[in-house]
């Protein structure tokens, strides 16, 4: 199975009320983390990683909606990300 890696930059992070699954069963509100994230840009230089990068991605676009708070913290605007991706198996 073959992986493909991407670079992404985070652009921003926005909260919003979501909703979680309770204990007993039924929905309950929580804090939902919206993050944004687009491929990084080149920057001119032919050998930098980013120019790379963004050579074989030049634009697209990443939305998560992360309730896992713990989760959402590793995400700081203006940082940069790997996504490493490859195909799962259907359920």
């Amino acid at each position: 199975m073959s992986t493909t890696r991407a670079k992404f930059v985070c652009n921003s992070i926005t909260e919003q009320m979501g909703s979680k699954p309770g204990p007993d069963g039924k929905w309950e509100p929580c804090v939902m983390k919206s993050v944004s994230l687009s491929p990084v840009y080149g920057n001119g230089d032919p050998k930098h990683e980013n120019t790379k990068f963004w050579q074989a991605t030049p634009s697209g676009r990443l939305e998560l909606g992360v309730i896992n708070l713990e989760a959402a913290a590793m995400f700081v605007p203006g940082k940069e990300y790997y996504l490493d991706i490859s195909e799962a198996e259907s359920s």
